[in-house]
């Protein structure tokens, strides 16, 4: 909380509950073992070590009495005095509930295990009468669809979005690009918006026990028969992964170019991608998760080469570097996040020109970033206190030109949209949309190409 402004509240408290020892790692540094010796461990040893008199149990019992009553008549009147100042706060802001120490982790920790633990999770089918519509018959052509979810990226970093430095430069000449710049994330911690964003409840209605009690967009694309996968150089898919087919990239091996002695880049996604859509027999979806820009040790998620901004923030401690290096080492990760995107495109125009393989590309990050705004760094803040630096994510698309063609998607018509306000909630339908899957959870209303399709 020192450190990094960071609110207590039941869904960070399943950011502990969920993240992997390397993650974790990066948060034990130095300062904090130092503050938690002097303010914890030693008064612990000192008070452990003292020799306590308690007086006979009835003074004993009426002096707690007393002191809880004299405290209670103290705020009282307390409260009487300031209650005109302290209304419309309280009122209004009841998420500083989440800045009061012990209250805060007592009650997130109780949230955190009601939520876990309510009853055994039992997932309900989604969208089993999913199917390939009308435009399927028209091509034998295979399709491949790679939806790259990024981490901690927020949208203001992109030079695409207006960011001062170019933070894009493959992507800026990538012809067919869209770019949407106004998209708000479900969520501001990987744990709540990934199992979102894959849902079909949308914000207002997502719950982590609604999410886990129901299939989700990758089980619908098993119902519509499509061969699914998720490569992953994250933490994880949150549960959204759990029946369809996983791999872990993100452990380090020995000699492995595309990894330090710590963890893997997220080129690492990308490898043999072109020899997985080649010898593949039926319509694909991959899904990439990528490390992008978790932070506090940005300077650790991209190698040498791509360390064009400087000076950086080589730590952990972030109070020890100023906010232009944390910035550097963060755009940093954007500028290879930039390259990351461009060769997955790149590898699927091979595929689309060599292979005769109908391909597109959707990328969306999970949520943002603070990086020292109004003294917050990171993520994971409640959403109502959530400032925008956590909540607007960047969304982009590329199609192949067969691809437009035969789902009769007019591209000009979306680029007129690039300014509209779309969010997570849009992800779901908009993913089924553009792929002309018929099903009874498909709601066009949120359906960002429905607008923008050809009759004929």
């Amino acid at each position: 909380m020192n450190q990094y402004g960071t609110a207590i509240d039941w869904s960070m408290i399943q950011n502990v509950a969920e993240t992997d020892a390397r993650e974790g790692m990066e948060l034990l540094t130095w300062k904090m073992t130092f503050t938690v010796t002097l303010l914890g461990i030693l008064p612990s040893v000192v008070l452990g070590y003292s020799k306590v008199q308690y007086p006979p149990i009835k003074g004993h019992l009426a002096q707690i009495l007393g002191s809880v009553l004299a405290s209670l008549v103290l705020a009282g009147v307390l409260l009487f005095l300031l209650y005109k100042g302290l209304a419309s706060p309280l009122r209004e802001h009841r998420e500083l509930r989440f800045l009061l120490t012990p209250t805060n982790y007592i009650q997130a920790v109780n949230g955190y295990f009601k939520r876990k633990w309510a009853s055994p999770v039992v997932v309900s089918p989604l969208g089993t009468d999913a199917n390939k519509g009308v435009l399927w018959a028209k091509s034998s052509r295979r399709t491949v669809t790679v939806i790259i979810v990024g981490e901690t990226a927020r949208s203001m970093n992109f030079s695409l979005n207006g960011y001062s430095r170019q933070t894009n430069p493959l992507l800026a000449n990538q012809q067919g690009l869209l770019n949407f710049t106004q998209v708000q994330s479900c969520g501001t911690a990987t744990a709540v918006s990934v199992p979102c964003v894959f849902s079909a409840l949308g914000r207002h209605q997502y719950s982590s026990a609604k999410a886990q009690g129901q299939e989700g967009l990758l089980d619908v694309f098993k119902h519509a028969g499509f061969d699914v996968r998720w490569r992953d150089n994250n933490s994880g898919c949150k549960g959204v992964c759990d029946r369809i087919q996983f791999e872990d990239l993100s452990k380090p091996a020995p000699g492995d170019p595309l990894c330090n002695t710590e963890e893997c880049y997220d080129e690492k996604l990308l490898r043999d991608l072109p020899e997985l859509i080649r010898s593949a027999t039926k319509d694909l979806v991959i899904v990439l998760h990528q490390k992008g820009s978790h932070g506090p040790a940005y300077s650790k998620r991209y190698p040498k080469e791509f360390a064009k901004f400087a000076p950086v923030c080589e730590t952990s401690e972030l109070a020890k570097c100023s906010t232009e290096s944390i910035v550097a080492a963060y755009d940093n990760t954007i500028l290879y996040t930039d390259f990351i995107i461009s060769k997955a495109i790149s590898i699927l125009e091979q595929s689309n020109t060599e292979d005769g393989v109908d391909t597109a590309l959707m990328y969306f990050s999970d949520h943002g970033e603070s990086l020292g705004e109004k003294n917050m760094y990171l993520h994971g803040a409640p959403y109502v206190i959530s400032p925008d630096e956590q909540r607007h994510v960047p969304l982009m698309l590329w199609l192949s030109d067969s691809f437009q063609t035969r789902f009769r998607i007019d591209t000009r018509c979306l680029a007129a949209r690039r300014d509209q306000e779309f969010s997570h909630d849009n992800v779901f339908h908009s993913a089924l949309g553009m792929l002309a899957i018929n099903t009874a959870v498909y709601n066009p209303k949120l359906d960002i190409f429905n607008a923008c399709k050809h009759e004929q």
